[in-house]
């Protein structure tokens, strides 16, 4: 109680403190289609700005595929996997190849390996790059956009150059590959397996995708913006990613050096010398900069295959009707989103008894309802975007 002495009155001092409490509100996050990433829908239950439980919805893009293959031949198929993660069509093809062809006891031609593996290189760094644009643009920065797409668009080229298609290739065949009928920038049209000049031009795009590397990593690495939005959010511990069968730079960025290009024999990678870059802290910086580093180790791999892409053959010797003998085989490969695997069943027909497919960004947000748990709303976007999936890998 306090005197007023000029007013000659009693003023009372009261002091009031309210915690208020407010009640837990569930967000539609979605679904919504993200640019790169498809239609995915979140059901977040937050308390203020902050996540107490999310639950990921997908399933709004099922197409089907492992039931389509079973109603097509084996050589109709590769134009239904490339699909499967649109970025990285080239690559969905090779291990269903492999898998059809261990079953025939067949294999490709070594310059045939060779091309497939440049090219599957080729598809790593197209899909690395539109993860380059596309994740500091849902950060607030649109520069690196511009720095990507352009590098990504010259390996396109170079790709269409050789299959005749820039998404979707369709280029490998069971024993090899198709001869080379597409015309890129600078080529003419050739029955060969690469175009006249791919290799030339090859070694200059190579070269300018390593200068962009470091354009970009000058540009965000030292953002501090960058910085705060990414270093030390969504961190995911090695053994939680491996239990939810988080695969690729997901995982990588964790701290394990796991990658099946060095595991196993799809591809001739064991004639490569070339690094797998992981992270320590397992946040989206680290997965961030993890693909940046794979960029510059997918060109290193890139110029050893043209410096020493061996002459002969491009197709073994098949039947002109393909009839896989009965038996069932499973070929995984390391993919720019992780492992994808396709598991075989012949029944000696000439399409697959059953097809199953072990896509990577399946998995890969299988964790989503686990990374998401106590973060702040505006970090959803940060670390979904960090984890660098397809929805129509997932809804495949």
């Amino acid at each position: 109680m306090v005197i007023d002495q000029d007013m000659n009155f009693q003023i009372s001092e009261v002091a009031v403190s309210v915690e208020i409490e407010t009640p837990d509100m569930t967000l539609n996050i979605g679904p919504q289609h993200p640019s790169t990433h498809g239609v995915l829908r979140l059901i977040a239950n937050v308390d203020g700005e902050k996540v107490t439980d999310v639950r990921p919805v997908i399933g709004y893009m099922h197409r089907g595929y492992e039931k389509l293959a079973e109603v097509r031949t084996y050589p109709q198929i590769t134009s239904i996997v490339n699909r499967i993660d649109w970025v990285s069509g080239f690559a969905n093809e090779i291990p269903f190849i492999v898998a059809a062809e261990r079953l025939m006891g067949v294999e490709a031609p070594e310059r045939a390996q060779w091309v497939r593996l440049v090219l599957t290189e080729m598809a790593r760094i197209s899909s690395h790059l539109i993860f380059m644009a596309s994740y500091p643009l849902e950060l607030g920065a649109a520069t690196p956009l511009f720095f990507s797409l352009r590098e990504r668009e010259r390996v396109l080229d170079l790709l269409e150059s050789v299959t005749g298609g820039r998404f979707h290739p369709n280029f490998n065949r069971i024993g090899g590959i198709k001869p080379a009928y597409g015309s890129g920038p600078t080529t003419k049209k050739t029955s060969m397996d690469v175009p006249a000049g791919f290799l030339a031009e090859t070694r200059d795009a190579m070269v300018k995708v390593l200068e962009t590397c470091d354009e970009i990593e000058d540009l965000v690495a030292g953002n501090e913006i960058f910085i705060a939005r990414t270093k030390g959010i969504g961190v995911l511990p090695v053994e939680v990613g491996a239990s939810f069968g988080v695969s690729g730079p997901n995982l990588r960025a964790s701290g394990t050096d796991f990658d099946l290009r060095k595991k196993a024999n799809y591809l001739p990678y064991d004639q490569f010398d070339f690094d797998i870059p992981v992270g320590s802290n397992g946040d989206c910086y680290d997965r961030w900069l993890v693909r940046l580093e794979e960029i510059r180790e997918a060109a290193k791999i890139v110029n050893q295959a043209i410096d020493g892409l061996p002459s002969g053959p491009i197709q073994a010797k098949v039947p002109k009707v393909i009839k896989v003998p009965k038996g069932e085989a499973y070929v995984r490969a390391e993919n720019p989103k992780g492992e994808m695997g396709y598991y075989v069943v012949s029944e000696g027909g000439s399409g697959p008894y059953r097809l199953k497919i072990r896509s990577a960004s399946y998995s890969n947000i299988s964790m989503l309802a686990w990374i998401l748990e106590g973060a702040i709303i505006p970090d959803i976007i940060a670390i979904m975007g960090s984890l660098d999936f397809v929805l129509g890998d997932v809804d495949r």
